[in-house]
């Protein structure tokens, strides 16, 4: 099994990532009446809905895809496609550390969220950062969304060999220890089925392709629907 996780984290991980409107006289005829009362129905604003944020780097943003193949936003048609009225909020910074993830959890957590999915991790170990860093990083913005009532899903991430193999290990065993100590929710390799694969992959060989970003939906839909359902 690490074996297969180390090949896979190879190739993952080896660079960073309204117009106004009148009033009608009172005396107007009551078709009129009615006319500006539906207008003004209308021009009320729509209340805003729950809101997901997803927390990460370039893999979250949807670095070298169109906007709407990036994996949040497809997650938001998964939501819409079962009647489930959340607003996903891609909340993902190219080339963000975990440390930079927790600088701007704040900001990221903004309105009504109800969910936080966690996906930082790839460039800290890009970097060779201590795995004892990211651990607590992580820890951090699991207990401040947390103390919001904020459910937490945390999504895995795997370092590259070539720190070593006590590296990798110590990096790879800081997800479960988190999701086991604060009783959030798993998604253990964020790029399940994709690292590693030339077709799911762009041609640097780290940031996935439609297809591939659609598959990384999948990893993440799985333990993301039961908790939203639970929610609604």
């Amino acid at each position: 099994m690490m074996a297969r996780i180390i090949g896979a984290a190879l190739a993952v991980i080896v660079a960073a990532a309204c117009g106004s409107r009148g009033d009608l006289p009172p005396d107007r005829h009551e078709a009129g009446t009615s006319s500006a009362a539906a207008a003004e129905q209308s021009s009320k604003p729509i209340a805003p809905r729950p809101r997901v944020v997803v927390l990460g780097d370039s893999l979250t943003a949807g670095l070298g895809l169109a906007k709407d193949d990036a994996y949040p936003a497809l997650l938001q048609r998964r939501l819409n496609d079962h009647g489930l009225r959340y607003e996903v909020v891609n909340a993902g910074v190219s080339g963000d550390t975990s440390a930079g993830g927790l600088s701007r959890l704040d900001w990221a957590l903004e309105g009504d969220v109800r969910v936080l999915v966690v996906a930082l991790g790839g460039n800290d170990a890009l970097r060779g950062l201590p795995a004892e860093e990211l651990k607590r990083n992580l820890g951090q913005i699991v207990q401040r969304a947390q103390a919001r009532g904020i459910t937490v899903v945390l999504a895995g991430m795997e370092a590259p060999p070539n720190f070593g193999r006590a590296y990798v290990v110590q990096f790879h065993q800081v997800y479960p220890a988190l999701a086991k100590q604060y009783h959030v929710a798993l998604v253990p390799f964020l790029l399940d089925r994709v690292a590693g694969s030339e077709t799911l992959n762009q041609r640097d060989g780290i940031h996935p392709t439609a297809e591939g970003a659609r598959i990384v939906a999948d990893n993440v839909w799985a333990v993301l629907e039961p908790i939203v359902a639970h929610h609604d």
